[in-house]
């Protein structure tokens, strides 16, 4: 078991290499952090740190956040932004800042603002827990997550830490459900969703994609066996193509299984893994630098895990870098990890979590291990654990090429000068009609996204139409209904008049028989005996 180094003090160095007592103050000014001491202590910081693969905890100033854990944290310029989380059950709608070069703590007053056109106001805005934060240029996406008022669909809200604002982005298409506990993977210009827990409950294994350039959601059918409904997993993407899924739990136990995604073929497949087997975990967190993917935290229905894993992207070898003992804030539930690079170095940074209890801490581990290759030039692995040329167009390999031949030409003794020239003409034609090729497929990609948006957007009005035309379908339903009652009422009147007019002619001819019979009885009554008259 590795050991903690003590914490890293954060001070003006006297000459004796000691850091002195007094910290640097920062403190929030209009939603702005503003230094408020000299500047002669931001060169410490994460710097202190001199042992490699050990995970140190940072001695900070300022006000410390509150503990929490299912918070979301990501890194824009030089600085931690921490958002949201929950605490005893209390969804948390707080934005921290930790100032990396000083390791100062601060307190951002945000502003929500529902249009661009509205005015903000500086209130709480969207006290969640389980969602994601995405850093995006200089501004940071927030989605998904758990809320005191859940809603039907998964919402995109955007951060801006120069304006310390709050939006909600429109998206087109059919927007994911609400959930919390799901991945967010930013692949090139689109965000992968996978998993979580949805409402009542319910865990989820599907896939939506978001078009950062156009906001449109996309849901797209895989092929092979995709990860069994799950929450709390990490995710990963490799060579801007392939998106990893590891671990994560259901309602009854936690999983140890990766899969992984080509987002070009969108084929689901399991690799055959290599080295030590992690753990099963649910919980953690992880981030990538490189081929190489750290894993730290998290736990299941036993314990929590306390080694910091790190996967070869490359190769699917497992192995452990380090340790931490029980209940320390790295192996902890639901606490964030993020990456920063200072001064040519990588570090590790993770911030709060549950263990038993909620922590407020921050940890730091400068890593050893570094990127072998170039990122376009990393080897990727198939499924059967053979290496493959990362997936670059033809274009790109072609006009590399060319760009190679051209040095080649420059540098390479013993050349005659017409023969260089006439070459250098010849490649520096087909680079340009290389060139013109990438130009033109760029264009009639925007204009297929635009298109593509028009369509989501006709769509859309349609479908409105569609919902009016049904209701007024509904409205004339009920009408009709209600004139058949009608109808049914006057028949049965009719019915009823029918029979009383045969009644009446019933009675009115047994009362012409009566006056028949009465009239002839009265004829003959002078006929007959006459004994009245004889006796009037």
């Amino acid at each position: 078991m590795a050991t903690v180094q003590g914490p890293v003090p954060v001070g003006t160095a006297s000459h004796n290499g000691i850091a002195s007592e007094e910290p640097k103050v920062v403190v929030a000014e209009n939603g702005k952090t503003v230094d408020v001491q000299d500047k002669e202590v931001s060169t410490e910081g994460l710097c202190s740190i001199s042992a490699y693969d050990q995970w140190t905890p940072l001695s900070v100033s300022g006000q410390l956040p509150r503990p929490r854990y299912k918070h979301g944290a990501a890194v824009v310029q030089e600085k931690m932004y921490v958002f949201g989380g929950n605490h005893n059950g209390c969804y948390l709608g707080d934005v921290q800042v930790l100032d990396f070069k000083s390791l100062s703590w601060s307190k951002l007053e945000a502003k929500s603002q529902s249009g661009p056109s509205e005015s903000a106001e500086a209130v709480s805005f969207a006290a969640c827990a389980g969602h994601s934060l995405i850093p995006w240029g200089n501004k940071i996406l927030c989605l998904a997550g758990h809320t005191r008022e859940p809603t039907e669909s998964l919402s995109v809200k955007e951060f801006d830490p120069q304006t310390c604002t709050w939006s909600t982005l429109r998206t087109y298409g059919s927007s994911p459900s609400s959930r919390g506990g799901q991945s967010v993977t930013l692949v090139g210009d689109t965000l992968v969703v996978f998993g979580g827990e949805g409402h009542g409950r319910s865990l989820l294994n599907d896939l939506h994609i978001l078009d950062l350039e156009t906001m449109t959601w996309d849901e797209f059918a895989t092929t092979g066996t995709p990860p069994s409904p799950r929450s709390e997993h990490a995710a990963a993407c490799f060579a801007e193509r392939y998106l990893l899924i590891f671990g994560g739990g259901s309602h009854s136990t936690c999983f140890s299984d990766l899969h992984i995604l080509d987002t070009q073929t969108m084929e689901w497949s399991r690799p055959e893994q290599q080295g030590v087997t992690p753990e099963p975990r649910a919980g953690h967190a992880g981030v990538t630098i490189g081929e190489y993917w750290f894993i730290t935290g998290g736990g299941n229905s036993r314990k929590g895990v306390s080694d910091t894993l790190v996967l070869n992207m490359s190769t699917y070898e497992w192995s452990v870098i380090t340790g931490l003992e029980a209940r320390a804030p790295p192996t902890s539930e639901g606490s964030s990890l993020v990456m920063h690079t200072f001064n040519g170095e990588n570090f590790l940074v993770s911030f709060g979590g549950y263990s038993g209890r909620y922590s407020n801490q921050v940890y730091a581990l400068k890593a050893s291990l570094k990127s072998s290759v170039p990122f376009q030039q990393i080897n990727e692995a198939g499924t059967d654990g053979t290496a493959s040329v990362s997936p670059i167009s033809e274009a790109a390999n072609s006009s590399r090429k060319v760009i190679f031949e051209i040095e080649e030409l420059q540098v390479k003794p013993g050349n005659k000068a017409d023969t260089s020239k006439t070459a250098a003409q010849v490649v520096k034609g087909e680079r340009n009609q290389i060139e013109d090729k990438l130009n033109q497929e760029q264009l009639q990609s925007l204009r297929l996204k635009q298109e593509l948006a028009d369509v989501e957007r006709r769509n859309t009005e349609l479908t409105e139409e569609l919902h009016l035309v049904r209701d007024q379908l509904s409205a004339e339903q009920e009408r009709a209904s209600k004139l058949e009652n009608e109808v049914s009422e006057i028949q049965e009147r009719l019915q009823k008049m029918h029979v009383l007019e045969k009644e009446f002619k019933l009675l009115r001819g047994e009362i012409d028989s009566g006056s028949d019979t009465a009239a002839a009885s009265t004829d003959q009554a002078p006929r007959g005996g006459g004994f009245w008259r004889w006796n009037g």
